[in-house]
Formats: C-alpha cells, structure tokens, sequence
C-alpha cells in the first residue's frame, strides 16, 4: 500500500470521485464555504451516498487516514528488532509517503488544506495524535519503557514535526521533491541538527 498516506489511494471510484470534488470545491471557495451537499453534488451522489463514505466534510479532505496510519504502523514493524529505532522509525515515515507522480496534485491539493486551513486544525489534532500512538508504542516496545514516558512520547511528536515540516517544505520550494524533503529533515533530526554545531553554523 506504498502511497497510500493520507488516503491518496481511493477505496473505489465513487471514494476517488467524492475525495477529488471535496478538494476542489475546498480550495477554490475555502473550507467553512463549502457544505457537504454542494460536495455530493459535484460529485454526482446523493447526500445519503455522501454519509456513507464520510462522517463529515473534514473526513473527505483526509480521506483514508487510518489505512494511512496502519501502513505506517506495518513498515515500522517490518524493520526488524536489530535496526536502530530512530532509523527504523524515519524510513517507515519516507516509505509511507512514497507517491507515484500521477498522485501529486492531489497530494499538494489536500496537504495545502490540511495546513492552511484553520477550521481543520482540531481535526488534525485527533488524526496526529494516532500517529503518535503508533510511534511512541513502537518506542516503548524497543526500550522498556511505557508509551507515556518523556523517550517515546518526544520521539513520537519530534519525527512527526519533521514529517508535516518536510511537507511544508515541499508545498513552498517546487525544487525540492517530497522524498528529498523528508529525508534532509530525518537527517537533521537523527544526527542532531549537525548544520547548526558550531558558532555561526549554516546549512550549508
């Protein structure tokens, strides 16, 4: 299920056709000025067939997340006990965001929402914090520890906001692809900021 995070795999066509409608009706007029109706609408359902894919509008714009969150949880397992957890953990986040070209603009289309959109920020909160469960259980279980101590919670958040920091990254410099986003911020965050040791230091 490689590109699949973020629900950028559709289940089915009607899902891929609701999805593509919610995310264009959101960015050319803004979330909050959009209403489910006017989504199933435009994508030729009917309000009924909207509920049955989505609970809510917010849920259209994140599409499949808990496959998302459960491919992660797969490749971070598939590492292996006798890789470094760190490392383990950053090459599970750049595999599960590894999309094909022809997913690209949808990729952008929904990342820009989920970013800039204020009215999706609570939303996001709920779907990071399962993320984080998976990181910080994953922690845990390689060091003895508990899910809610100080090493896998900060694991947890820390390469999460490299991941969402890569994607801003991405979404501002067309330059720079996505892969190569996440892997400077992983490098960055695993080597311990090794461009800012050094009076003055500059990423070079």
């Amino acid at each position: 299920m490689t590109g699949a995070g973020f629900g950028t795999t559709p289940r089915d066509t009607v899902h891929a056709r609701v999805e593509q409608a919610a995310l264009d009706l959101f960015t050319e007029r803004g979330f909050d000025n959009v209403t489910s109706d006017e989504v199933a609408d435009a994508a030729g359902i009917s309000r009924r067939t909207f509920f049955r894919y989505f609970a809510t509008k917010a849920d259209a714009v994140w599409g499949d997340f808990a496959g998302h969150v459960q491919h992660l949880s797969e490749l971070i397992e598939a590492g292996g006990p006798d890789r470094a957890v760190l490392s383990t953990i950053c090459s599970a986040y750049v595999a599960a965001n590894a999309y094909p070209a022809e997913q690209q603009a949808l990729l952008r289309e929904r990342m820009q929402l989920i970013l800039t959109e204020p009215a999706l920020q609570a939303h996001s909160q709920v779907r990071y914090a399962a993320v984080d469960r998976v990181v910080a259980d994953h922690v845990a279980r390689r060091t003895g520890t508990s899910p809610a101590d100080l090493l896998p919670r900060l694991v947890a958040t820390s390469t999460r906001a490299a991941a969402m920091t890569a994607f801003e990254v991405w979404l501002t410099g067309p330059e720079t692809s996505l892969a190569e986003a996440l892997h400077a911020a992983f490098d960055e965050l695993a080597a311990g900021f090794p461009s800012l040791r050094g009076p003055g230091a500059a990423p070079g």
